[in-house]
């Protein structure tokens, strides 16, 4: 058996994927399929199209463009980063003497703070370990994207009237 030649089978098909699809690849992907799979399924369903050279040029060219923009994003996003690293939050609450809350500081609190400071963090970007419990400066971490974190100064302060008892 020195010549051992696979059977011949059909031709693959070119397709260039216009959705993501399951087990097979994701948009703009250039992926070979059976005729038969392409004809009945993709095709009809504009999942796919043919992959012409004038069909890959224009996926490429979608693709850079999407990833200017999330170039673009990163790029905002650090920025913002930068401002809110050097942005302090202060937030008041009920304490007694020892300075233990009555309640406690959570996510969305810091989040509406650094909003009205106008800081678009949202709850889920702000990572505690815990509800905050007791008045005191605490660096929280702020993760914006997956490439971009950073952090912000909490004072936690009894509020004016607490204070004065």
């Amino acid at each position: 058996m020195a010549n051992s030649v696979a059977p011949p089978r059909r031709r693959a098909v070119e397709l260039l994927l216009a959705e993501d699809v399951a087990a097979l690849g994701k948009q703009g992907e250039i992926v070979s399929v059976k005729p038969g799979f392409a004809r009945n399924y993709l095709l009809p369903h504009g999942l796919a199209t043919v992959a012409t050279e004038h069909n890959k040029k224009r996926v490429e060219k979608h693709r850079k463009a999407l990833e200017d923009l999330a170039r673009d994003k990163i790029k905002a996003l650090k920025k913002l980063a930068e401002m809110v690293s050097k942005y302090s939050v202060t937030l008041e609450a009920n304490a007694n003497p020892e300075g233990h809350l009555y309640g406690s500081i959570t996510a969305p609190d810091i989040s509406k703070a650094l909003k009205s400071a106008n800081f678009p963090v949202e709850a889920e970007n702000v990572r505690l370990d815990g509800p905050l419990k007791e008045t005191g400066m605490y660096t929280v971490k702020v993760h914006l994207h997956a490439d971009v974190e950073t952090e912000v100064k909490v004072w936690v302060v009894p509020t004016a009237g607490a204070a004065a008892h």
